[in-house]
């Protein structure tokens, strides 16, 4: 069988196990909230770039808004992104075991598998680096200067999906100026393709700039009260579990192949810019499947090092040996990461394995890890909250809202809509807040997830209606009231001021 046949099952393994898989927890809370933003495209959000929620906007629109077709697009990045680790252990140097190890290692690491299981932007942002790490190769070994275009383009198109590509581009300017890759520098493609992104580019940040530059405060807020510490030691152990352990060498291997090897000099500027990110992140305090996506190229070349070990020592028995146990490691880790298990068993197999994701996040961890948690409860929600809505008299019906706490429970809300006749959904938190408050009355809501006493603060009367019940949700969301308040004590607009929440 020819190495692109063998890469292209591996590929394909991949994107069915999604697919068979995808219906079985349900849409995850940031889904949600993609498809609000889907539904009111603009050149920006206070969280995101602008790309993510365009892509989906067309796949709805082809579709449908089912969970196997809200998936689709990330499992088809997955897929591609098997095979772009292919392509660059060819570009390194790499013969047919590399190929295939390269694809296979990608396939099995927990973190891809688990970014490419929902909609989100972080599945193409794994594909916009991949593509980058590619042509910057090209250059590297055929000195085609004409392709900084297209770094350009990947770039631009990269940061439009996500903000991430900007750590990208200091890696990359740090690489250049620190390896004998300053020479392009002095190039026009070089400053050509600068200008190319910027171009892309250019729109969010004007978006920005009339909207008072949101982002900045959503960032700083989330690093003062979201993510997690972590010490630089717990960072890396945090890459080797993510990364999958069996990966580790072959990464480990592969920074080795980049920095130190004769074979690996013309490609030093690639391991230099890993190097530079990874220190970035540890001293931005950032979350560790920020770097992920600087993975697929070292694990790359961490199977043409391998490769060339073997051959060296003749063990030639040994390559169909790693590959058996690279598809025994990835079985027993994909159920941490995809939802193969039913949820029962999935907490008794986590425990058994010992295994659980380090928690990015300050948020207190229920039974399941956030990733399968934020799949649970939200239609349940919705149906409650709808008999509460339904118990209102007709008077109180007119103008009435649902306010919550966060954007999964308001994009739960607008998802199911049509499905429970429920009124508007409306929120403070992220760009829910600039959407603002519509053509609610205010004189009647109905809250699910704020607290009784800052519902007390701006209504007379806040009443408990129901009580919401969800086991396997994050502990946040496990167990909320829903309160209907009326007798607003400001008005709407500043009662609206004091509901923002840029987190």
């Amino acid at each position: 069988m020819s190495t692109a046949l063998i890469l292209g099952a591996i590929a394909l393994a991949h994107f069915l196990l999604h697919l068979l898989t995808n219906g079985n927890y349900g849409l995850f809370r940031d889904e949600f909230y993609y498809m609000a933003c889907s539904d009111r495209l603009a050149w920006g959000y206070v969280d995101q770039t602008p790309l993510a929620p365009a892509l989906l906007s067309g796949a709805r629109a082809v579709l449908g808004d089912s969970v196997h077709a809200i998936r689709l697009l990330p499992a088809l990045a997955g897929a591609l992104l098997v095979l772009l680790a292919g392509l660059l252990a060819a570009e390194f140097g790499g013969g047919r075991f590399a190929r295939v190890l390269a694809g296979l290692c990608t396939a099995i690491v927990p973190s891809y598998l688990v970014q490419t299981g929902y909609y989100s932007m972080n599945a193409f942002d794994l594909l916009f680096w991949a593509a980058s790490f590619y042509l910057l190769i090209r250059i590297l070994k055929t000195g085609d200067g004409r392709l900084w275009l297209l770094v350009g383009l990947v770039v631009g198109l990269g940061l439009l999906n996500k903000l991430s590509m900007v750590i990208f581009g200091i890696g990359l300017a740090a690489g250049l100026i620190l390896t004998s890759g300053r020479r392009h520098l002095l190039t026009w493609p070089l400053w050509a393709g600068g200008g190319i992104a910027a171009a892309l580019f250019l729109p969010h940040i004007l978006w920005q700039i009339e909207n008072g530059w949101p982002t900045l405060e959503f960032i700083a807020n989330a690093k003062a009260h979201k993510i997690a510490e972590a010490s630089p030691l717990a960072f890396l152990l945090g890459q080797i579990v993510e990364i999958h352990p069996l990966n580790f060498p072959v990464w480990l291997a592969g920074l080795g192949f980049l920095l130190s090897s004769k074979d690996g000099r013309p490609f030093r500027l690639i391991g230099l810019i890993y190097i530079v990110i990874f220190l970035f992140l540890i001293i931005q305090n950032s979350k560790g499947y920020y770097l992920a996506p600087a993975y697929t190229m070292l694990l790359a070349a961490g199977a043409c090092s391998i490769e060339a070990f073997l051959e060296r020592r003749r063990w030639s028995r040994a390559g169909p040996a790693l590959i058996a146990l690279l598809v025994a490691g990835g079985a027993l880790t994909a159920p941490l990461a995809v939802p193969v298990l039913p949820v029962k068993a999935f907490i008794s197999y986590q425990e058994i394995s010992g295994l659980r994701p380090s928690e990015a996040e300050k948020h207190e961890a229920g039974a399941l890890p956030q990733h399968f948690a934020d799949r649970f409860g939200w239609e349940n929600m919705a149906r409650i909250v709808a008999s509460v809505y339904e118990s209102l008299p007709p008077e109180k019906q007119v103008g009435c809202a649902v306010v919550t706490a966060n954007y999964g429970e308001a994009g739960a809300i607008d998802y199911y809509r049509s499905l429970y006749g429920l009124p508007p959904a409306v929120s403070g938190h992220n760009n829910y807040y600039l959407w603002g408050p519509g053509r609610i009355s205010g004189k009647t809501i109905i809250s699910v997830g704020i607290a009784p006493e800052e519902l007390s603060e701006v209504f007379e009367v806040v009443e408990p209606a129901a009580t919401i019940a969800s086991p396997y949700a994050m502990p946040y969301e496990a167990d909320l009231t829903v309160y209907v308040c009326s007798g607003l004590k400001l008005s709407l607009e500043d009662a609206w001021s004091r509901i923002k929440k840029f987190i």
